[in-house]
C-alpha cells in the first residue's frame, strides 16, 4: 500500500449556519461537515487514522474566512479536488491547496487574525475605547479575559488594529494562539470602558492582576470573524471557487446591525 500524503485545506464557512465547530454525535457542525464530506469522497476513512486535524475550532456562531484542516490520503491529488469537496457541502467553500510535510499539525500556525465588528451610537467614546485597547498587546495573562479550560491562560497579542467606519468598528486581533472566549471578552470590556460602564483602570487592574477574579461580560459570536491563520508557505487558490464564495463580512454587518444604536453587543455572565 502507498504511504500516506499529507495536505492542508484552506476554507470558509458561515458560522450562524451551524451548531459550533468540533464534531459532536447527532448534531450539525463545520467539522462533522467537513469530515463526512472527505468520507464519501473516499479521502479519508476515519478522521483518527487520517490525522485529521483542525487549525482553530471556532465557538458556535463564528465564522471564518480563513481556517486549516490537514489530513493524510493514500491518493495524490491536485487541486482540483476542492470542487469535488465543496460538492459535499453547504455553507462551506474550501478555495486553498497544500501539499505538507508528514509532521504539519495545523494548530502550530505562525499567526492568527480574527476581527470583531462592533456597533457603536453616538455616546461612544473611541478615543477611551483606543486607549483600552491599547492595554491589550503585548505578553499578558489573560485569565479574567477567557472561559477557564485549564490550559494556561498567557498569550501575547501582537497588534490590535482598529479601524472605524461611522457607527461600526472593525477591530482586528492578531496573535499566534488565543484562550478559549478571549476576543469576544476583550471587545466586552473595551465596549464598557467606551460607554463609561467600566473604568480603564479597572480593566487595567484585571490584567495585571489576574489573579483577582474580573468578568467584563462577553460579546456575540456572530459578529467575530475568523480572517486567516497564517503558516510559513502560501496555499495555492482557486480563484474560481473564490468568486462564488459569499461575502460573509458584508452577511455579518448586515447580520450585527442592531435595529437601534442604543443596543450593545455584550452580555454579562
Amino acid at each position: 500500500m502507498a504511504p500516506f500524503v499529507r495536505y492542508a485545506l484552506k476554507f470558509a464557512y458561515d458560522g450562524t449556519r451551524f451548531h459550533g465547530y468540533a464534531r459532536q454525535p447527532n448534531v450539525y457542525t463545520v467539522e462533522g461537515a467537513i469530515i463526512n464530506a472527505l468520507e464519501s469522497l473516499g479521502l479519508i476513512s476515519n478522521p483518527k487514522i487520517n490525522r485529521f486535524r483542525s487549525a482553530s475550532r471556532t465557538d458556535k456562531g463564528v465564522s471564518a474566512l480563513g481556517n486549516v484542516i490537514a489530513f493524510d490520503c493514500y491518493y495524490d491529488l491536485t487541486i482540483d479536488i476542492l470542487e469535488d469537496i465543496n460538492e459535499e457541502l453547504r455553507d462551506i467553500w474550501f478555495y486553498g491547496f497544500r501539499r505538507v510535510d508528514q509532521k504539519f499539525y495545523p494548530r502550530f500556525a505562525k499567526l492568527r487574525h480574527y476581527r470583531y465588528y462592533l456597533w457603536i451610537n453616538d455616546d461612544f467614546d473611541f478615543d477611551a475605547f483606543l486607549e483600552g485597547a491599547s492595554l491589550f498587546t503585548g505578553e499578558k495573562d489573560f485569565r479574567n479575559f477567557c472561559k477557564a479550560d485549564g490550559r494556561n491562560t498567557v498569550r501575547e497579542i501582537k497588534n490590535i488594529i482598529i479601524d472605524k467606519f461611522e457607527n461600526l468598528l472593525s477591530i482586528n486581533f492578531f496573535a499566534q494562539t488565543f484562550v478559549w472566549q478571549q476576543v469576544r471578552r476583550i471587545v466586552s470590556a473595551l465596549e464598557k470602558i467606551g460607554y463609561h460602564e467600566v473604568g480603564i483602570d479597572t480593566v487595567k487592574k484585571a490584567i495585571e492582576k489576574p489573579e483577582e477574579r474580573r468578568t467584563f461580560g462577553i460579546a456575540k459570536a456572530e459578529n467575530l470573524l475568523l480572517v486567516d491563520v497564517r503558516y510559513d508557505f502560501d496555499f495555492e487558490f482557486k480563484s474560481s471557487i473564490i468568486e462564488r464564495i459569499p461575502d460573509l463580512e458584508r452577511r455579518i454587518i448586515e447580520r450585527s446591525r442592531p435595529d437601534s444604536l442604543d443596543s450593545k453587543t455584550s452580555s454579562s455572565l
